[in-house]
């Protein structure tokens, strides 16, 4: 693994790795939630007038991103688990495992408030192709793999910007350090 043995943070990287994570994260899982199966435009259940709207799913889902990437980005940075991250892959790992927790948040909390503020009574969606249990069982998959995406960019983002790279990279790309 690549050490990063003088970890220290500055604001700008703790904050800009977090925005740019969350941002860049979040583009990616919307792409799994908007290509999978729709998915994203019931995030427009939130907006201040619901409605189930491609765009205003978009737009939630970038803010809504950037705030926990911006989460992320405290919690990366603090003192414990900065003795526990010491490489780009641990913090990959945090990554995925902070997506894990926020997917439990969002299915759990989230995601049903704005399926009832848009009218949307049950899964299977109606903009879903698969009908009955199947239907179900594939948006949660697609909302957990949506979720695991996004900690896998964000984790990889945040260490990239704050100069923690992936092990070898060092080889092929004079560093400074």
């Amino acid at each position: 693994m690549g050490e990063n043995v003088n970890q220290s943070f500055d604001g700008v990287g703790v904050w800009g790795g977090g925005f740019t994570g969350g941002l860049v994260g979040g583009i990616a899982m919307g792409l799994v939630l908007h290509l999978g199966a729709d998915l994203i435009e019931l995030l427009g259940g939130l907006a201040p007038v619901p409605g189930t709207a491609v765009g205003a799913g978009w737009t939630i889902h970038l803010i809504l991103s950037v705030l926990f990437g911006l989460v992320f980005a405290a919690i990366a940075s603090s003192r414990l688990v900065g003795e526990l991250a010491t490489s780009f892959t641990d913090y990959v790992i945090v990554g995925l495992i902070f997506a894990a927790v926020l997917g439990l948040f969002a299915g759990g909390f989230l995601f049903p408030l704005a399926m009832e503020r848009a009218g949307v009574a049950a899964l299977p969606l109606p903009f879903l192709p698969v009908p009955g249990v199947a239907g179900e069982l594939f948006s949660a998959l697609l909302f957990g793999l949506g979720h695991l995406v996004y900690g896998l960019v964000l984790g990889a983002v945040f260490a990239t910007v704050n100069g923690i790279t992936p092990s070898g990279v060092g080889e092929y790309v004079p560093l400074e350090r």
